[in-house]
């Protein structure tokens, strides 16, 4: 028959098991990215006007004219989708418009 485990052995058995179910549940959220694409906030026009007008889309085609080097981006919180002072909704620093303008030096 097996010993029984002591009290000591009992507490860093739950401890590395707590440790490891944390870690489990923390760490794809760190890499995860949002997703800026939620307009479900805006009317009609709004998501048109983000769309065609502006031309909105998530990635920017030329690295050097990314929102987050635009004149019009606002920086959102760590790990959260910024905003615009141009177009409506959740905007991604990594994405493009065409209404983007170089931030002044």
């Amino acid at each position: 028959m097996k010993d029984p485990i002591d009290r000591r052995e009992a507490i860093r058995r739950l401890a590395l098991f707590s440790t490891a179910a944390l870690a489990s549940q923390l760490l794809p959220a760190c890499k995860s990215k949002p997703s800026c694409n939620d307009v479900s906030g805006l009317s009609a026009d709004d998501v048109r006007a983000r769309n065609d007008m502006a031309g909105y889309v998530e990635h920017a085609p030329d690295p050097a004219k990314k929102c987050s080097g635009c004149m019009h981006y606002l920086p959102g919180a760590p790990n959260a989708c910024g905003g615009c002072k141009v177009v409506k909704g959740p905007i991604d620093a990594e994405a493009y418009c065409r209404l983007w303008a170089a931030t002044p030096s």
